[in-house]
């Protein structure tokens, strides 16, 4: 079309280019203000932001409008790249306003420009600078999509790394203050409680399955971590619901194996407690071949007190074997019987020169002081090795036997 203007037509066409781009740095600061003015009115997100805030974004509208009459000039050399606009304010600005946010003050720039068209171009000029607005604000917008979304790319492969360091600060025990605020950095609530699951990891854990996984487990609860560990698993849950049953409910996540729980804690703060509970109950588990998947990591005691981890042992001797010591000798000593009978009622109450009733009384009261059932098989040993440990620990702090 330009090509075919005659070479009067091209003249008065760049001459009257050159005076709409008079008119229109003439009413840069006349738009900015007009635009400042939209933004009060129609955005509440404008209006709470903080002076500094504002004041950066009057600096970003008025880049704006700069680089559209430059680009308007000389389309060839002119920029439309929104890093270039927001390059006026600092980038903590972007962390201040949303995408959304940037592209509602773009759309209310335009219009303000769009508006005033009337009074910056002659009748015959003003369609083409209107179009001249709509394709530049749309590459503007265009651009700015593609900034927020590799700062989102980059947050995410940040939140990432913090999420690995986090986990592996629970496992290895460490919960300072930096763990803590890392913990809130990457948006726990900390409402509720916190559970603990580790089991075998699925293979090829890409980048694509690992996100796919993170948001599943936020899905099931409201807080989640997860950290691959190698071939280990870690997931750690938050929140007020059920979290069994949202471990339960991610457990065709892990690859085939058993699948730990630890103990269910009141918060994060403790979840490095859950999570050492957890991997050492995966160590172990392989030492009772019938587990369940889950299985709790406390199911777990007798296995893992023999490959040596000292929170079982410990466990064993301060929830089992001292309230039962604090119950009476009576429970000891039956308890003791009964195992040294083979579990057996009668012979027991033989040894002992009670009734079997009194035998059968003596084993509930037990599983009501200590919260495990001698009669029940799995219980049962955990009970008779808890029973073992605490002696050892007696004997190991020169005390003697009940």
């Amino acid at each position: 079309m330009l090509a075919r203007m005659t070479v009067s037509e091209r003249v008065s066409r760049e001459e009257g280019s050159s005076d709409v781009v008079r008119r229109l740095r003439g009413g840069t600061d006349m738009l900015t203000s007009a635009a400042l003015r939209r933004l009060d009115a129609e955005l509440d997100w404008y209006r709470s932001l903080a002076a500094e805030d504002r004041s950066w974004i009057g600096l970003v509208a008025q880049a704006g409008i700069a680089a559209f009459i430059t680009w308007y000039e000389q389309p060839s050399s002119g920029s439309y790249n929104a890093q270039e606009i927001f390059r006026a304010a600092p980038p903590e600005l972007t962390r201040s306003i949303s995408l959304q946010h940037t592209l509602q003050l773009v759309r209310i720039v335009v219009e303000v420009v769009e508006d005033n068209a009337v009074q910056l171009a002659e009748p015959g000029q003003q369609r083409e600078l209107r179009d001249a607005v709509l394709v530049y604000s749309r590459e503007v917008a265009f651009s700015a999509a593609e900034i927020y979304a590799r700062a989102a790319e980059t947050r995410g492969a940040w939140d990432a790394r913090l999420e690995a360091l986090v986990v592996d600060s629970l496992v290895r025990g460490v919960a300072d203050d930096s763990v803590r605020s890392r913990i809130a950095a990457l948006g726990w609530s900390g409402l509720g409680a916190t559970l603990v699951l580790v089991g075998p990891a699925p293979a090829a854990m890409d980048e694509r399955r690992t996100s796919d996984l993170r948001r599943a487990c936020r899905r099931a609860a409201a807080d989640a971590l997860v950290g691959i560990q190698g071939d280990r698993l870690v997931v750690v849950l938050g929140g007020e619901g059920d979290l069994r049953a949202a471990a339960e409910s991610l457990l065709p996540r892990f690859a085939p194996g058993p699948v730990v729980l630890g103990p269910q804690v009141r918060d994060v703060g403790d979840a490095g407690r859950a999570a050492r509970a957890a991997v050492a109950g995966q160590l172990a588990v392989r030492a009772w071949p019938g587990a369940p998947r889950p299985v709790l990591a406390d199911e777990l005691l007798p296995e893992r007190m023999l490959n040596g981890d000292p929170l079982a042992r410990r466990t064993l001797v301060e929830d089992l074997y001292k309230p039962l010591v604090a119950g009476g000798a009576t429970l000891v000593q039956t308890l003791e019987e009964y195992f040294a009978q083979g579990r057996s009622l009668e012979a027991a109450a033989r040894a002992l020169f009670v009734h079997p009733n009194t035998v059968r009384y003596r084993l509930r009261r037990i599983a009501q002081v200590v919260g495990w059932d001698p009669t029940d098989a799995r219980e049962g040993f955990v009970l008779q090795i808890a029973l073992a440990v605490g002696r050892l620990t007696q004997t190991d702090a020169g005390h003697s036997g009940v």
